[in-house]
């Protein structure tokens, strides 16, 4: 089984700023897989699907961005999955925006969700899709950049990029984590 998670904050006000891509991805990901994730279980919200023979669970975390750590823990133990299992899909800084790519453990990279994550299921060692925000510009801080909203040029080609993040995933569960890299971590 594994459990696809994206990371974003709840709430109308956040709906549409960078920080939510993950919670983007999801939503893209069960449209596809005419899914749900309307469960309200392990303070997220959740939908089961199916990819090919693999059983999916995808969730949005309602616990805010920081506290991440705490949706996704209670639903690896409950559902006794291992950490190697987990996507979990999350705006990244360090990439330039529209980029996305596939990583296997690693740290928090300042990410809260991220560390918050790690903290919960005592492992770096899951797998992220990682979706490019781009860095802010100078005198800019990074908390209020990745909760603005994408500006219009990005938000034209937004769709496109989250349908990119959506078929990572889908390459993931199918092909494994190592193949997914191959495919769309080309430059």
């Amino acid at each position: 089984m594994n459990i696809v998670v994206g990371l974003g904050n709840p709430g109308r006000k956040y709906e549409h700023t960078r920080h939510n891509a993950g919670f983007m991805t999801v939503d893209q990901c069960a449209k596809g897989l005419s899914v749900d994730i309307a469960q309200e279980k392990y303070n997220a919200l959740i939908g089961r699907a199916r990819i090919d023979s693999q059983e999916v669970i995808l969730a949005k975390p309602q616990t805010y961005m920081n506290d991440s750590g705490r949706a996704v823990g209670a639903i690896i133990r409950s559902v006794y999955a291992d950490v190697a299992d987990l996507v979990v899909i999350h705006d990244e800084l360090d990439l330039p925006f529209g980029a996305v790519r596939i990583k296997i453990g690693g740290g928090h990279g300042g990410h809260n969700g991220l560390r918050s994550i790690i903290e919960h299921v005592g492992s770096s060692d899951f797998v992220r899709v990682r979706v490019g925000v781009g860095r802010p510009g100078p005198g800019v801080d990074a908390a209020d950049y990745v909760l603005s909203p994408f500006p219009a040029e990005e938000r034209q080609a937004l769709p496109d990029v989250i349908a990119r993040a959506a078929a990572a995933v889908q390459a993931i569960v199918q092909e494994g984590p190592t193949r997914a890299m191959n495919m769309f971590n080309q430059k």
